[in-house]
């Protein structure tokens, strides 16, 4: 029986911030772009959470929520640098390590460990040693590890044993379940399926005619299966820029002189990271000044101006086809194609 750990970092921006500034620990903080810019908030603390300010909120509507929050810029090198103590820390236990962002990390640990000693060891060295929490999750894979981080937060641990797996994952909410967001559990609740157990009643067959690929993961997840190994080596899957305008923008053409913009530095980033932008299939973000928001790919073309083009109109028709809808944001990007010459043959 394997035992994996999930550490992630409590509001870890905030928390650096309140580490270097003790006098910020009580007070609602938030680490964002300025709203005069169309900024977003990137973390808060707890106080600020409790005026329902969340990340990825625009820092103007963060602001009306709560006016007496403090707006910090944040500084990624002092960030960067505090992510590497706690990696550090990390990595003194377990058998496998896998950095997923710069505030959380899995490890697995020796069947013989006990994940509950170890990772209290971990909340309490991290604390010591580095000045932030931590919450830890512990249980069989990776999936419920994830999910039992977020139990006890801040600055706790949640374990799923293995004979309680069946019992956890019955009366877990289907939208706990990483990569479900919004519209994917507005789509669940649709069809009844508010709960894990609510999705065991339905077969691989129902839920891949559903749901497409996101059915066949539902119906392992909520079932508490995931057989994903920690990667030791992460693999780069994509790469993408954006920019949010200072001024909503209306028409296509309009739309077609930021891509060019946007299309350049897309190219600088993949140079820079040393990948061939034609090994890339394109997918488009377009976020409206209702703040809603939309993406769209395509796997069976090749990056370029003209697809990037053709793929952000098709967004913004999604949304509004009389052009009466403003965009504040269009982001590019591209992801690499999972077509192989196995897969054309079956087309």
């Amino acid at each position: 029986m394997r035992k994996v750990l999930h550490i992630d970092c409590d509001c870890f921006f905030a928390a650096v911030e309140m580490r270097e500034n003790p006098q910020l620990c009580h007070v609602p903080i938030a680490i964002g772009g300025h709203s005069d810019r169309r900024g977003v908030i990137s973390t808060c603390n707890y106080p600020a959470r409790k005026f329902g300010i969340h990340s990825a909120m625009a820092t103007a509507q963060a602001l009306k929520k709560c006016p007496q929050l403090i707006l910090l810029p944040g500084n990624m090198s002092l960030y960067r640098e505090v992510s590497n103590q706690v990696m550090s820390i990390i990595r003194r236990y377990g058998i496998a390590y896998e950095q997923v962002s710069v505030d959380e990390a899995y490890l697995e640990l020796d069947p013989d460990d006990s994940a509950i000693d170890i990772g209290n060891k971990i909340r309490a060295e991290v604390e010591a040693e580095v000045g932030i929490t931590v919450s830890v999750g512990a249980a069989p894979n990776k999936f419920l590890a994830k999910v039992a981080s977020d139990w006890n937060k801040p600055n706790g641990l949640f374990a799923v044993k293995p004979h309680k797996v069946g019992a956890f994952v019955a009366q877990l909410e289907v939208r706990k379940i990483p990569g479900i967001g919004p519209k994917t559990a507005e789509r669940l609740s649709d069809r009844g399926i508010t709960l894990c157990s609510d999705a065991q009643s339905y077969s691989l067959l129902e839920l891949v005619n559903l749901f497409g690929r996101m059915g066949v993961s539902l119906y392992k997840r909520c079932r508490g299966q995931d057989d994903r190994p920690l990667s030791t080596g992460r693999v780069r899957k994509s790469i993408s820029v954006e920019h949010t305008f200072a001024d909503d923008i209306f028409l296509a053409e309009q739309l077609n002189d930021e891509v060019e913009v946007l299309w350049q530095k897309f190219l600088q980033r993949t140079e820079k990271a040393n990948i061939d932008s034609r090994s890339l299939a394109p997918f488009v973000k377009v976020k409206f000044n209702d703040f809603s928001q939309t993406t769209l790919a395509d796997h069976l073309q090749v990056t370029s101006l003209e697809a990037f083009r053709q793929l952000l109109q098709q967004a913004r028709l999604r949304q509004d086809a009389d052009e009466t809808q403003g965009v504040r944001l269009i982001g590019i990007g591209g992801r690499c194609s999972e077509i192989d010459e196995q897969q054309l043959v079956l087309f």
